[in-house]
């Protein structure tokens, strides 16, 4: 700075010494207009070409030259731009990060200070939301965010609002021009020149109508829930719009501003000629007048806020508990009922807590609200519709068959749905086993009957009568054709099972042939053995035809004593048994 001081002061005596000697050459020049020869003005012009402009010079005198022309208008500053304009553009293009580095000091702390006013004053409108998210107060103001489209937040600071400095103008006096404007965070702001140029008017139109004073201002002008206080000074006006019920204390703030912006700027408002660039000096003593208060809201006890949001909570989980369990379950009765034989679901809903199910269902096939009770759905709740049909699976076609042929215990049915065959195994009686073959072809779903493996069950009787035949012996004396007289009293019995083994083989078309096969001891000779052994066999069969039986069916067979030889009881040797053959009969 001391070395800038110093070259200027000692350019002062070089521009002394050229304006000295300019003022002689001027004087000299003077002297040759009035009064010299003609033939000397040729050697003064050429004197006066001769005179060299020195690049040192100018550079000396041009910096205080620029500075003098710039206080005396803008031409220089608007002359300048263009030239500048030119200079930034070819420095982006040959390299931006040269401009980029340079107003990077600028740049940053800018952006920083906007994004920190930008959180506080959300983290003020977060805050001053939560503390009212619970009152009951809450609700009427979420219903008027509803309606006026405003946000929850802003009617929250509206509603707990006590006064709010919104905007501040200051306004020359004289012109009613704008000086200066500020306005508050989170506010719409309208165009400043035009609120200044309202408020001049109504002044003038105050004064030119009511016949005040000239020196009279208004002081307070209220539209709706706004407010204007207005504050007069030598020079400039103050008017600040309020929100809400503004204190009187706050008149002060506005009369300190007004006296502080003319005691630093009374030259400029007392020459203002239209520039306000001077002005904004004045926005700290502005800024002071940008006051606002809110309720505070007491510290109440939300308990009971809590346990009713909590019992709220309670509520809903549990509905959502029963919600999803009655789904749960009324979805595992539905694939309970898809998978049951005879069932064919064609419409399952669940609408508002009733059940909505139809389909087609066989007659046999399983209830379906005895599903639905195992799975615990009230059958109230549930409306239902069935068509019937007739369902071709084989446990159907054999619960038909069964409804129709009612069969014994003693067999079993099935079914091949391949074929549709019915198959029948196991014992029945011969009138059951006649029925069935007339009427199988009436089963649904029946085109064809096998009987193999079934079996009559009077042919099994016919074969227990043969059995118990073939049991039986008659033991003779020995030596002799006579029975042993404890014997004497089977032969009648054995006559009459023979008559009944006879009868039922009959009643089958059945040809029964009866072998009576004598036997002796080894005693004796064995041509002996054979003869007695077969008289003994003639003498049982005479007394059977005596009794009725064909003699046709009967046939005597003697063989001594070649079956007792292995006899320890030889009373047992001298014997008869029977030896039945039934046709197709094992």
């Amino acid at each position: 700075m001391n070395e800038h001081s110093t070259n200027g002061s000692s350019q002062l005596p070089n521009q002394h010494e050229n304006y000295q000697k300019s003022a002689s050459e001027l004087e000299e020049l003077r002297s040759l207009l009035l009064g010299i020869e003609t033939y000397k003005l040729n050697h003064i012009y050429e004197r006066i070409d001769e005179i060299e402009v020195k690049p040192e010079d100018i550079s000396k005198a041009l910096p205080q030259a620029v500075i003098l022309r710039t206080m005396q208008d803008k031409q220089l500053s608007e002359a300048f731009v263009p030239t500048i304009e030119q200079a930034i553009e070819s420095s982006i293009k040959k390299d931006f990060n040269v401009l980029s580095n340079t107003i990077f000091p600028i740049i940053a702390p800018a952006t920083r200070r906007a994004i920190s006013s930008a959180l506080s004053e959300m983290i003020q409108s977060l805050n001053q939301t939560l503390e009212h998210s619970l009152s009951p107060q809450s609700f009427k103001w979420r219903l008027e965010a509803r309606q006026t489209g405003k946000s929850f937040a802003e009617i929250v600071l509206l509603r707990t609002l006590i006064y709010r400095v919104e905007q501040v103008f200051l306004i020359h006096k004289e012109t009613g021009l704008l000086l200066q404007h500020i306005v508050a965070p989170q506010v719409t702001m309208q165009d400043p020149d035009l609120v200044s140029a309202m408020l001049t008017a109504i002044q003038d139109f105050v004064k030119d109508s009511f016949h005040v004073q000239k020196d009279e201002m208004l002081q307070t002008l209220q539209f709706g829930e706004l407010t204007i206080w207005i504050e007069e000074g030598p020079f400039a006006v103050l008017a600040g719009i309020i929100r809400g019920n503004a204190p009187q204390e706050l008149r002060l703030s506005f009369k300190n501003s007004v006296e502080k912006i003319h005691l630093r700027l009374d030259r400029q408002l007392n020459s203002f000629t239209g520039e306000t660039e001077p002005f904004s000096e004045a926005v700290p003593y502005l800024e002071d007048c940008l006051e606002a208060r809110y309720q505070i809201p007491a510290q109440k006890n939300y308990s009971y806020a809590y346990a009713l949001a909590g019992l709220i909570t309670l509520v809903v989980g549990a509905w959502g508990y029963f919600i999803i369990r009655d789904q749960h379950r009324w979805n595992a009765a539905v694939e309970n009922l898809s998978a049951q034989a005879g069932i064919a679901i064609t419409k399952a809903e669940h609408h508002n807590g009733r059940y909505i199910i139809n389909g087609m269902r066989d007659p046999l096939a399983v209830d379906p609200n005895e599903i639905l009770r195992r799975y615990h759905i009230n059958r109230k709740v549930v409306k239902s519709k069935w068509i019937p049909f007739v369902s071709l699976e084989s446990e159907f076609v054999v619960k038909r068959a069964q409804q129709l042929l009612k069969p014994p215990k003693s067999l079993s049915l099935s079914f091949d749905d391949g074929t549709g065959t019915l198959i029948v195994t196991g014992l029945a009686p011969r009138k059951w086993i006649l029925e069935t073959q007339r009427t199988w072809r009436f089963i649904p779903g029946v085109v064809q009957y096998q009987e193999n493996n079934l079996v009559d069950s009077s042919l099994e009787k016919l074969n227990t009568y043969r059995k118990e035949l073939e049991q039986r012996i008659l033991l003779f004396k020995n030596g002799s054709t006579d029975l042993l007289p404890s014997e004497t009293s089977e032969l009648p019995k054995i006559a009459s099972e023979v008559k009944r083994l006879l009868e039922v083989a009959d009643s089958f078309g059945k040809d029964v042939k009866i072998q009576i096969i004598g036997h002796t001891s080894i005693t004796g000779g064995e041509e002996q053995n054979k003869q007695l052994s077969q008289q003994r066999a003639s003498k049982i069969q005479d007394f059977l035809v005596s009794e009725g039986i064909n003699k046709a069916n009967i046939k005597i067979i003697g063989v001594g004593s070649n079956e007792s030889r292995n006899q320890e009881n030889m009373t047992r040797a001298r014997r008869i048994n029977l030896k039945i053959f039934i046709e197709n009969l094992k």
